[in-house]
């Protein structure tokens, strides 16, 4: 067996437990055991536990955020040749639909946006100080995308604004199916195509809100 093998199985094991049990509660003895390696690998691949779910972390966002970013490059590049504003909508779908895409590709994905749900949620700041400098050049980028698009808003009153619509995202990926508020109508939005389309325009609708 490799050892890229060996630290592939690594990395699937520790995604896995962090997003089950969380990063304190995840020991590396636990992560090895389900890999089916030893601890001597696991140093010597990552050196550390943080190390590692530095990595787990990279593996996942790297690789979404290159295509997130080159989407919203395209936007606001087309616009600015045909001398227009960018669309807000456009904007969104690109920020938003290869999130959700990837969020369905396997367990491991629905694995690593459970990971991030409690990464933003838990009291520890371990996770977080890995996720949030591995997305904050993409948010930027997002937010002076959408000040090119929504030129009149007050910056602040944007930013607010993206907040609320990372929350409504943030809701979507990493709890789909629990709503425990009901009320019966005949259907809503199921499959992935129809969620982020929902989604888009209801984000979109609330940035472009009059003031």
């Amino acid at each position: 067996m490799s050892q890229s093998d060996t630290k592939i199985r690594i990395l699937d094991a520790a995604e896995h437990l962090f997003a089950r049990h969380g990063f304190h509660n995840t020991s590396m003895r636990a992560i090895t055991s389900e890999a089916e390696a030893n601890l001597a690998a696991a140093n010597y691949h990552f050196g550390s536990k943080e190390a590692l779910l530095q990595a787990v972390f990279e593996r996942r966002l790297v690789p979404l955020n290159q295509q997130r970013t080159e989407r919203l490059r395209h936007i606001v590049g087309q616009a600015e040749q045909a001398g227009i504003l960018p669309d807000v909508r456009d904007l969104m779908r690109a920020f938003i639909e290869p999130t959700l895409t990837f969020r369905n590709q396997d367990h491991g994905t629905r694995a690593f946006v459970s990971l991030i749900g409690r990464s933003m949620v838990e009291m520890d700041s371990t996770s977080r100080d890995c996720f949030i400098p591995l997305i904050e050049p993409l948010f930027k980028l997002l937010f002076t995308s959408l000040q090119r698009a929504l030129p009149h808003l007050p910056p602040a009153i944007l930013l607010t604004r993206l907040q609320f619509a990372m929350g409504a995202m943030g809701r979507t990926l990493c709890a789909p199916d629990q709503t425990p508020l009901q009320v019966d109508v005949e259907s809503s939005p199921s499959n992935s195509e129809a969620v982020a389309e929902a989604l888009i325009g209801f984000v979109s609708a609330g940035l472009e809100a009059p003031c």
